[in-house]
């Protein structure tokens, strides 16, 4: 799993544009596939040697009438919780600020690395007012512009030495398929792990937030190996305000590294809320199959139409999840949950197929011939072969004559054509173009 690096300060030091630089572009809300809600407050960083997830906590401030310095320390406090190295930004312009006192005596305390970051360095008389900022106690400062990329080599070199070594065993390298349990605080994801596994293995409460960690615990359904993986919520009360539900994607984004399949728990009385699609967003990024568990089925008032109106909304909603099973169960009841397992057991066959080269290139030839490739630059793009390279999720390369010229809407079609030909529903493919070496 990639490690956490978290941006913390008060507002209008930069925090964002901090986040955009280390991104190395600005964070867009743009994405091929139609309906993934985005979070600018999350991004994966794969441009160096050692990838990491990078967290802006200046988008989880909540809206109330709280002071700023309880708005902060919750920030800060979810940063020393989650994150594997802290960014403790503040502005050079505007110099030191009683505010980044309270945090930094906060953050000495943490047995994590904390880097004191000094923003809007970007001429001589910010550098010369950096001497301030050694009030703080602190041994090193690290003086940017994050607007204008100065010090940033700096920052990010040192950022790497930090991050642990990289993990190295995938989740394609595991025997068993492993089960997350995803979704926003109190939706019932404790209850269903009760269900699915018949006993009270995790501790269900109607507060939200109950759950700290993610809890792992082994099965056998059908002689096939499992591991179900219960996601938390967000911190328990008292720790942190329970407005910042957001921070519940984090708990989601951990077990989605571990996984193979999600089951992405949604509120039937809450309908599908815009935290939903971000988490499922995230789930279909990162190549996990999802299958939709709408719990609480039962304290929806129904007619002969409520179950076909609402499986509309999640089909339009869930745009990028378009074969993904949706059941309707009632966890408090045990009502449906029965039938979640089968549709585990057809996806993680679908995760693990492995189809024939020789299979393969007869639906690309038939392909082609159906739908002939566009021109790229006055020539029409020409698809040499296709092989499989990996499962878990199912990865194929095509090797093709000029691949940057492979637009998005041919790429889809090719999708939907291995789909039909070899039965993939609920699983994702992923296909990759590569130039043929002449």
């Amino acid at each position: 799993m990639s490690a956490m690096v978290a941006i913390v300060g008060r507002p209008n030091v930069g925090k964002s544009t901090l986040f955009n630089r280390i991104l190395g572009r600005r964070m867009a809300i743009v994405e091929d596939v139609p309906g993934v809600t985005r979070d600018r407050n999350y991004a994966e960083i794969s441009r160096f040697d050692k990838p990491f997830l990078l967290i802006d906590t200046g988008g989880f401030e909540p809206a109330s009438d709280d002071r700023l310095m309880a708005q902060m320390r919750e920030q800060s406090q979810l940063a020393i919780e989650e994150a594997d190295i802290i960014l403790m930004l503040m502005d050079g312009r505007d110099g030191l600020n009683p505010a980044d006192h309270e945090v930094t005596q906060m953050l000495r305390q943490v047995d994590k690395p904390v880097l004191f970051v000094v923003n809007k360095v970007d001429g001589p008389a910010q550098e010369i007012g950096l001497g301030e900022f050694y009030a703080l106690g602190i041994d090193e400062l690290w003086p940017v512009s994050a607007e204008h990329g100065l010090g940033m080599r700096d920052l990010l070199d040192r950022i790497q030495e930090l991050l642990p070594e990289l993990r190295s065993p995938s989740t394609a390298d595991q025997p068993e398929t492993r089960l997350s349990i995803i979704g926003r605080p109190n939706v019932g994801k404790s209850s269903i792990v009760n269900r699915l596994l018949g006993y009270e293995r995790v501790v269900a409460n109607p507060t939200a937030g109950t759950t700290r960690d993610s809890v792992d615990t082994p099965f056998v359904y059908n002689r096939n190996r499992y591991v179900l993986i219960d996601t938390a919520g967000i911190r328990r009360k008292g720790r942190v305000s329970q407005k910042l539900e957001k921070y519940s994607v984090i708990q989601a984004l951990k077990a989605l590294d571990r996984s193979h399949i999600a089951l992405m728990v949604i509120d039937a009385e809450e309908g599908v809320a815009d935290q939903d699609l971000t988490i499922a967003g995230y789930a279909h990024d990162r190549g996990r199959a999802v299958i939709i568990v709408v719990n609480k089925w039962d304290k929806v008032a129904k007619d002969q139409s409520t179950m076909g109106r609402f499986v509309e909304e999640v089909r339009r909603k869930f745009r990028f999840l378009p074969d993904s099973p949706i059941h309707f169960v009632s966890a408090l009841t045990g009502q449906r949950i029965s039938k979640i397992m089968a549709d585990v057991e057809k996806v993680s066959e679908e995760f693990n197929r492995q189809v024939p080269t020789a299979a393969l290139n007869k639906v690309l030839q038939e392909a082609e011939q159906a739908h002939q490739p566009p021109f790229f630059r006055g020539k029409r793009l020409k698809f040499f072969y296709m092989t499989q390279t990996a499962v878990r999720p199912p990865t194929f390369v095509v090797f093709v004559n000029k691949a940057e010229g492979v637009h998005f809407s041919y790429q889809r079609y090719l999708v939907n054509c291995l789909r039909q030909a070899f039965g993939f529903t609920a699983c994702p493919i992923r296909l990759r173009f590569v130039d043929r070496e002449r």
